[in-house]
């Protein structure tokens, strides 16, 4: 696989739509002998063509596939009167908010793609058409399908791509499910790469919770070929991540360290700080759409407890309804309010450059 991505190094950067992964980043893994992909979700074609000006050395561009969830309109404009509680504290108006469906861009991306080839491409959330993929590789761009299960293992297998991306439930963020309706199921990350391998040809990078170089080493030692991290590199200097997105995660690690170590001051709610709001009664990830209307994992907060029970199934109408709240939330270092993606390693994500982050993951690879 490393020499399939053109790459010394097993432990590559996960693409982090919405923010998280910038051109610095994926160029400061270029640096470590690594590579990166940059995140095509929520950004038009003519934003993606910018970045492909921008970025240096080996990467990737990831792209969502369409896998629309169309929205109940009643469900919808329920959860939208429920939210302008939270819309107040910023002078929104979500109650009156329109249904926003459409595709990401779609074919304008693949276009764009086709017209000025990369070394890799990954599609996340459904399979592209055949067509699409043999284009791909046609123009000699490597092509890469994220899968969660074994049985998307075995669909993406019969379209030819050239290597799996495996995706266990311990990622942060979205779930690449192909079927978002249902909440991935809890299967640690070496354990679903054994069983894709053992339903597939395929090379695999595998992806969800990595955290520390013994982390790396027991995935490839699973039959990976490669590593994808996401959560390790949110507080780096190049992430695109917000300050209270970066705080809050170093906050939840030290926290998460003591409650490890039996110190039972870590789980109180009392405090001032960003995870001690009287809201986070334990430091921990959860799966929710509270905040997507799409299965993805994140730090516990206000917002979750709140609203996980009553958020309808709908992507990307969902993500849009909720994008002015949460944008306005992190402006204001509103750790309540914001979607905190994270894997299950987030105690593990350090500041400083995301070169030595990732050198530091592959040092016993």
């Amino acid at each position: 696989m490393t020499s399939l991505l053109g790459v010394a190094s097993p432990v590559i950067a996960a693409p982090m739509a919405g923010g998280p992964t910038t051109t610095a980043l994926v160029t400061a893994a270029a640096r470590a002998d690594s590579l990166g992909f940059l995140a095509a979700g929520y950004r038009t074609a003519a934003d993606l063509a910018a970045q492909l000006d921008e970025v240096d050395g080996p990467y990737g561009v990831n792209v969502f596939a369409p896998n629309p969830v169309p929205v109940d309109p009643a469900e919808f404009r329920a959860y939208a009167r429920i939210l302008q509680r939270e819309a107040d504290a910023y002078g929104l108006d979500l109650a009156n908010a329109e249904i926003t469906e459409h595709d990401d861009d779609w074919s304008a991306k693949i276009d764009l793609l086709l017209s000025r080839p990369v070394p890799l491409v990954s599609f996340t959330f459904a399979l592209p058409p055949a067509a699409t993929v043999a284009a791909l590789r046609r123009a000699g761009t490597v092509v890469l399908q994220t899968v969660t299960s074994t049985a998307e293992a075995r669909a993406a297998a019969e379209l030819g791509f050239d290597g799996l991306i495996v995706q266990s439930s311990e990622a942060g963020a979205h779930s690449g499910t192909f079927t978002p309706t249902i909440i991935p199921r809890d299967v640690p990350l070496t354990d679903l790469v054994r069983a894709v391998q053992g339903v597939v040809d395929l090379p695999v990078i595998a992806a969800g919770g990595v955290g520390t170089a013994d982390d790396v080493v027991a995935t490839l030692e699973a039959g990976a070929e490669a590593v994808m991290v996401g959560t390790a590199l949110l507080r780096t200097d190049e992430s695109g991540a917000s300050a209270v997105h970066k705080a809050t995660l170093a906050e939840a690690a030290t926290r998460a360290v003591r409650a490890e170590a039996g110190d039972e001051s870590a789980r109180d709610d009392a405090g001032d700080g960003l995870v001690g709001t009287g809201i986070w009664s334990t430091v921990d990830t959860v799966i929710t759409r509270a905040f997507s209307g799409r299965p993805a994992r994140a730090l516990r907060n206000g917002f979750v407890d709140r609203h996980d029970g009553e958020a309808p199934s709908g992507y990307p109408a969902v993500h849009y309804l909720t994008t002015p709240l949460r944008r306005a939330a992190a402006r204001a270092n509103d750790a309540d309010r914001v979607n905190l993606w994270a894997g299950t390693g987030f105690r593990f994500a350090t500041d400083g450059p995301a070169a030595d982050v990732l050198r530091r993951l592959a040092s016993r690879a």
